[in-house]
């Protein structure tokens, strides 16, 4: 590809059909994180571990990295966050939520694979592109814990965090394990339709709009 020419209208890009819309944005967003990189062909490929460039990868330094990151937020939800009555998929999601690590555009300006002027939400709402945003104030999904609440007639107030929000959740009807438990269901399926509705109104959009997730 690189010697094919991987630059804006290189012989790299050629494809047997037309591309959508959001195709084209992230072929562009893939070239200009090719721009600055050459080749040399009289040096060999090589796996570097970029947090230890000179012991390179040890499971000693995986360990030391992951236990010395504040996980506090994630350890005191992480109760709440394992059910037996979920797919196990659905558990991983909501860890991956309080991890803050899912690809949210936020997260992938940090990871250096978007640019800071594409972290907007797709619909454009306006708003930055954050699981804040995604699960309690994104128009289109507030409105269904408000529904749910409603649904199982339990009242709370609006939360700033998706911890306290959870917590908020499963308390809000008393200290019986049978309703807690039933709550942290309830609060764990809401959280899958909507990561799943906001990938089908991104993924499998047509003539490459956006449209608002339908989560009814």
């Amino acid at each position: 590809m690189f010697e094919l020419g991987w630059d804006e209208g290189g012989a790299a890009w050629q494809w047997r059909c037309k591309l959508w819309t959001w195709e084209e944005e992230l072929l562009a967003e893939c070239r200009s994180l090719l721009y600055d990189i050459s080749l040399q062909s009289n040096i060999s490929d090589q796996w570097l571990w970029r947090h230890d460039l000179s012991d390179g990868y040890l499971v000693r330094g995986v360990y030391n990295l992951l236990t010395s990151q504040d996980s506090h937020g994630v350890e005191a939800t992480s109760d709440f966050i394992w059910h037996q009555q979920v797919p196990l998929k659905v558990n991983a999601l909501a860890w991956r939520l309080f991890c803050n690590t899912l690809p949210t555009k936020d997260n992938l300006v940090t990871r250096n694979i978007i640019s800071h002027d594409s972290q907007f939400c797709v619909t454009g709402c306006g708003r930055l592109e954050t699981t804040h945003h995604l699960f309690l104030s994104f128009p289109a999904f507030a409105p269904l814990w408000r529904m749910v609440r409603s649904w199982i007639s339990i009242s709370s107030a609006y939360r700033d965090s998706l911890h306290d929000h959870l917590v908020q959740f499963i308390h809000s009807s008393g200290g019986l394990w049978a309703r807690r438990s039933f709550l942290q269901l309830i609060w764990l399926c809401c959280v899958c339709v909507m990561w799943n509705e906001w990938n089908n109104s991104v993924f499998k959009t047509k003539e490459g709009k956006h449209n608002s997730p339908d989560v009814r």
